[in-house]
């Protein structure tokens, strides 16, 4: 394609085939130029039956059409050269304003002629000409439009991700502090002049910056956050761990978190969403369960958990929680909170024991006034202490390093004079005896009816807290650990594990997992990659990693449905902080959906980030029809 250019018109050459886009982009920068129509002082004279006549420029005015070639003293259709050619050829006389040019100006009135109606040849090329410049400036609008919703989704991503509020109390054009959202966005506007540039020329109908515009940008990114977390997750088994809370509103709110074991072999804890729950029975509890796993396509028949912190309408033996969804599914065994367990545990034998009552009261009240007198020292002379300032042992492994914190005690006793019992000593009871009774030594006392006594309540309130089926599938959970060189491995319970398990393992796959196992423990003894490993999480690392899980697959499968058992509802707990920090008092009117989506982008903002901009921009564009397109 070439495009010859002459003193008098744009183009009076011509324009040849080739690549048709090249053509588009020559002709449209063709039109944005304009026709060629020069003033001169004195156009060139032509004569007509003796009679001089020239080409006049008012001839111009009404004639947008019109241009004239100083070359040829001749005028041309501007609009037909470049459209019309074959169509204005049909057209009676119209060839002439497209090849040899017009220059009878003693007719001037044909000028006019050419025109025709609107269904002329010459009106069909006006409008190409038209509407590809409308085109020039749709697909400009397109990038200005894209370059202004990818601020906006920076913007809007990096406040969701900080748990920091969006609307201000002014957000007027004159105002000082017009919240997060318009304040970022204009701080980045500042910093970016392509970026400022498209949003201070956004029409006012498409700032992109109106409150549900806003919400709905959230929605995508929460959506787009949710849907990568499933994708993880990848059709597989999971647990569901389950906590409820009041928000600020004092509205009820059900948190729920996956736990499941992705590709690589990694425990995996998401954030599925908070549902706001008008009741708190089980069955309320259940249905708003199994509404929020429809709308993200789970099942609960790939459900195999179920984690509570152990309250009666979750852990309930006959219409529980628990209850309702075993009833669907089997393999879904319900586990509570260890952290629960163990704090209930210290909880009923501080409450039950006397003396532990007793000791721990005496004790406390000594340390008290110790720590009082110190501190008003402190104040009194200026010092803050932290408690990183205090000697703290936490790693005890060997039995002689309590001889070394003991000694730091007793010296910390003695500086602040508080009293130390001699163990040697006869042990005192309180009170006036009534009758005589056997003398036992100080340490007799604490150790046999104080420290032994504790022990085994523990050990009790344990035993109740765990049922004979999450007693049993614990213990055979434990032959998978790996420490030691794989000690604890027993062949017979990892069967019967895989028993607890009907859905998963049909008769036919307990044969396999025999002979599996079997040649499963040789190739771990044998391998160096697996002797140190410590734990259960760490084998299926190992496993996915040297691609022993394709070999093994029933092994695997095995370790994956014990990872996926839950052990803590930390991570729901966890999404409660965040939910106070989120929804705090300043913030009180938050809708349901709107708090559920900032809550999964801040809770899961690793995810969050790793999701391109386009992606989301795509979501927000599909949602609905907006005034502008990507």
């Amino acid at each position: 394609m070439s495009i010859e250019w002459g003193r008098g018109r744009w183009a009076a050459g011509h324009i040849t085939h080739g690549a048709g886009s090249t053509i588009i982009k020559a002709i449209r920068h063709y039109l944005t130029k304009g026709p060629c129509q020069p003033v001169l002082n004195d156009f060139p004279l032509s004569y007509f039956s003796e009679k001089s006549r020239r080409f006049r420029s008012n001839w111009y005015i009404g004639r947008k059409w019109l241009e004239y070639s100083i070359d040829k003293d001749a005028v041309f259709c501007f609009y037909c050269y470049l459209f019309g050619r074959q169509d204005v050829a049909k057209q009676g006389g119209g060839e002439t304003f497209v090849t040899k040019g017009f220059k009878l100006w003693n007719q001037v009135a044909n000028l006019d002629s050419h025109v025709r109606g609107v269904n002329s040849a010459h009106s069909q090329a006006v409008k190409k000409g038209e509407d590809l410049l409308k085109e020039k400036q749709h697909i400009q609008n397109k990038h200005d439009y894209r370059v202004q919703l990818n601020a906006i989704v920076d913007c809007i991503r990096f406040l969701l991700c900080r748990g920091l509020a969006f609307r201000g109390y002014d957000e007027s054009q004159c105002s000082s502090d017009k919240g997060n959202f318009l304040e970022l966005v204009q701080f980045l506007g500042d910093h970016n002049e392509s970026i400022n540039e498209v949003l201070q020329t956004a029409p006012k109908n498409c700032k992109l910056t109106h409150p549900e515009i806003q919400k709905d940008i959230v929605n995508a990114i929460a959506s787009e956050t949710s849907k990568a977390i499933i994708k993880d997750l990848d059709n597989g088994f999971f647990s569901i761990l389950v906590d409820e809370s009041r928000d600020i509103s004092v509205k009820e709110q059900m948190s729920l978190v996956l736990r499941y074991v992705n590709k690589k072999g990694t425990i995996i804890e998401r954030f599925l969403g908070i549902v706001h729950v008008a009741s708190t029975t089980a069955l309320s509890l259940k249905c708003a369960i199994e509404c929020l796993l429809c709308e993200h396509n789970l099942s609960l028949s790939n459900l195999r958990g179920q984690g509570y912190d152990g309250i009666s309408n979750m852990q309930g033996d006959i219409n529980g929680l628990k209850t309702l969804i075993l009833k669907e599914n089997k393999s879904a065994f319900y586990v509570h909170c260890f952290a629960h367990q163990l704090q209930l545990t210290f909880v009923a034998v501080a409450k039950n024991h006397i003396n532990i009552v007793e000791f721990f009261y005496v004790r406390r009240n000594a340390l008290r006034d110790a720590q009082f007198v110190k501190i008003k020292e402190d104040l009194e002379n200026g010092i803050r202490r932290s408690g990183q300032d205090l000697n703290q042992e936490t790693n005890l492994k060997r039995p002689g390093d309590i001889q070394s914190l003991l000694t730091e005690v007793s010296s910390f006793c003695t500086t602040h004079d508080i009293f130390i019992l001699n163990m040697d000593e006869t042990f005192v009871v309180s009170g006036r005896s009534r009758r005589k009774t056997q003398q036992k030594t100080n340490l007799h006392h604490y150790r046999v009816e104080l420290f032994y006594t504790v022990i085994d309540m523990q050990l009790q309130e344990l035993n109740n807290h765990f049922s004979k089926a999450n007693t049993d599938l614990l213990l055979c959970m434990a032959c998978l650990n790996p420490s030691n060189s794989f000690v604890a491995f027993n062949k017979e319970k990892l069967i019967h594990l895989a028993k607890f398990y009907p859905s998963d393992f049909l008769r036919i796959d307990i044969l396999a997992l025999d002979s599996q196992l079997q040649n499963y423990i040789f190739d771990m003894h044998s391998n160096d990659f697996f002797l140190e490993l410590q734990e259960v999480s760490e084998l299926a690392e190992k496993l996915v990693s040297t691609r022993k899980h394709e070999t093994y697959p029933l092994v695997y499968l095995l370790v994956k449905l014990v990872l996926t058992l839950p052990v803590a509802t930390a991570t729901v707990e966890r999404s409660f902080s965040a939910m106070k920090y989120t929804k705090n008092e300043l913030r009180n009117r938050m809708g349901d959906r709107w708090m559920n989506d900032c809550l999964i982008v801040y809770i899961e903002k690793d995810v969050a980030y790793n999701i391109d901009n386009e992606t989301m921009m795509q979501r927000f564009q599909n949602m609905k029809t907006h005034r502008r397109q990507l």
